[in-house]
């Protein structure tokens, strides 16, 4: 007898659908956001201590070990590679010109402390505001192109803006001088950032800088994941894929890629007024010269493309070779050359980048433990 039949005579519809409802499927997707929260909310406020104070017990020579300001700067650089990776990763668009958010960020916020107010949060929004606002008129404009010359257009944008700020506008922001009058409050009013957390160990956070830069950077992992996990997300991954199939089916491409290419601007912008924050000043050199964009771009590649964590790995391992590995006598001269072989090494040997690589290992191992059942 058909399995029809013995669904019929069970009382069973012979048709009933089992697939997961739009119930159970966000229930799902809600799962993995909370994952992705926690351990990203974990991995932020332990490392201090897998990076500082362990190797510090363990005897490791002081010019080897990270120091709590450094791993506060690469997770601010986290998040910038993260939006950006938003951008090339998911979207496949190739920006040299993200150096202006993250500068006209800066400047924004920078300006604003020592003008109106040094609200930490007053100058995130105004720094991000002013990114936004810049990374919608240069993507209108230069998403008219694509491919090798919507990477150019971005590069002479970043260009003018760089040269606009230091000349014309010198009166403003300082000119080569920077800006140097950044004036930070305490957040909230009664939290200097500067100051140790008595509430936890010293060892976990330090500062209240480390907090607030810790828990910025937990947002934007979270809000990263949650673009890429909506209807959006799966739509940027279709556009990367096949721009032709998503124009045929009937997507506004060009939309979406200027939102796109806004959101991955907002996050540059959070990430260079959180770097005022914790510099209290603005050099013109290390926001708005081309090389942050370039910068970016290796911390992404190094990272892994396309992968939501990596980018904040491949920070951290720049961040490493620029300020530790660049200090040690008798290779730190040569911190350049070491940091161009890693990049090679790990475009050749690892694709997809150092958190790609970590999966391929996990897997391997789950194999070897796991045996072969075939």
């Amino acid at each position: 007898m058909s399995d029809e039949v013995n669904s019929a005579e069970a009382g069973e519809p012979a048709d009933v659908d089992r697939s997961p409802s739009l119930y159970d499927r966000w229930n799902a997707v809600r799962e993995r956001e909370v994952t992705t929260a926690v351990i990203t909310f974990l991995a932020v406020f332990l490392a201090p201590l897998a990076l500082v104070v362990v190797p510090e017990m363990l005897g490791v020579p002081t010019q080897y070990i990270w120091y709590r300001s450094l791993v506060t700067l690469a997770l601010i650089w986290g998040i910038f590679a993260v939006g950006y990776d938003l951008l090339l990763g998911f979207t496949g668009l190739l920006s040299f010109g993200h150096a202006i958010f993250w500068g006209t960020a800066a400047y924004a916020a920078g300006i604003l402390s020592a003008n109106v107010t040094g609200s930490p949060i007053a100058m995130i929004l105004v720094g991000t505001t002013t990114a936004v606002l810049f990374a919608w008129v240069i993507g209108w404009i230069s998403l008219r192109r694509g491919g090798i010359y919507f990477a150019i257009l971005t590069l002479a944008f970043g260009q003018m803006i760089y040269y606009v700020f230091l000349s014309p506008l010198g009166w403003l922001t300082g000119g080569e001088n920077g800006f140097n009058e950044v004036a930070v409050d305490p957040l909230l009013g009664f939290l200097p950032l500067g100051a140790e957390v008595a509430v936890v160990p010293d060892a976990l956070v330090g500062t209240w800088m480390y907090v607030f830069v810790g828990l910025a950077t937990v947002l934007a992992v979270v809000v990263a994941n949650r673009i890429l996990n909506s209807p959006y997300g799966v739509v940027l991954r279709a556009i990367r894929e096949n721009e032709q199939r998503a124009e045929f089916v009937g997507l506004n491409v060009w939309r979406y890629k200027l939102m796109a290419f806004v959101i991955s601007g907002a996050f540059a912008g959070v990430a260079g007024s959180l770097y005022v924050v914790q510099r209290s000043f603005v050099p013109i050199e290390n926001t708005l010269n081309w090389t942050i964009s370039g910068e970016v771009v290796i911390m992404t590649v190094l990272g892994g493309v396309g992968s939501l964590f990596g980018p904040l790995l491949g920070a951290g391992v720049y961040m490493y070779v620029a300020n530790i590995v660049s200090g040690m006598p008798g290779i730190g001269d040569f911190w350049h050359m070491i940091l161009g072989l890693v990049f090679v090494a790990v475009v050749v040997v690892l694709p997809d980048g150092i958190w790609g690589g970590l999966g391929w290992i996990r897997e391997r191992v789950a194999d070897a433990l796991g045996g072969d059942d075939r």
